[in-house]
């Protein structure tokens, strides 16, 4: 067995490798589409995901209402329950799904196409229900989580987050984001302390 600290460091750095070697594999013309939609965006984004995914969905949310591109997670139990009434023609939904037929998500995707919304798939299997139904495909995936069983969505999750922070970054870029509009969005915390006092 293992000790504490050789586990630690397999985990730490196949995690880090996994981010680290997404770039060579991603389909950046996908990634330049995304940044593309997220900029030229009518409505808001809404970010849909479970379990591990939905954890990750939530704060792709966050972070993109950071960089002043509005957007929200929505529950896909409460969706299917009238939450999906939040949707307007115009929208983009990112829906999470490692293997891509997670039925909560993929039963979302003709309410969503009905109200109008642009569905971006960010799943690892291209042949997936969801990559199928979707208008754009992100695909992100990862040779194997760090776990024995190679089950635990850890270095799957961490690239998937890493790439839409890239993207997010991105927008904020190609936006124009400035320093004075965080600090209105951002003025809580170490971070709004240090904007607020310059």
């Amino acid at each position: 067995m293992a000790t504490v600290k050789e586990s630690m460091r397999s985990t730490l750095r196949q995690e880090s490798e996994s981010v680290g070697n997404i770039f060579e594999k991603l389909d950046m013309d996908a990634a330049e589409q995304l940044v593309e939609m997220l900029c030229a965006l009518e409505g808001r984004v809404v970010t849909a995901g479970c379990g591990t995914s939905g954890a990750a969905a939530k704060k792709i949310a966050h972070t993109l209402n950071c960089v002043d591109c509005p957007a929200a997670f929505m529950s896909p139990a409460d969706a299917v329950h009238g939450g999906m009434g939040t949707v307007r023609e115009g929208d983009v939904a990112i829906l999470l799904s490692k293997g891509g037929a997670t039925p909560e998500i993929t039963q979302l995707v003709p309410g969503l196409k009905s109200r109008g919304a642009k569905i971006v798939a960010v799943t690892e299997n291209e042949d997936s229900e969801l990559a199928n139904s979707s208008d754009l495909l992100l695909k992100i995936h990862v040779e194997s989580e760090p776990d024995k069983f190679n089950m635990l969505a850890t270095a799957s999750t961490l690239t998937v987050i890493a790439v839409m922070d890239a993207i997010a970054i991105c927008v904020m870029d190609r936006n124009g984001f400035s320093k004075e509009k965080f600090a209105v969005i951002h003025p809580g915390g170490a971070v709004g302390r240090r904007l607020l006092d310059k």
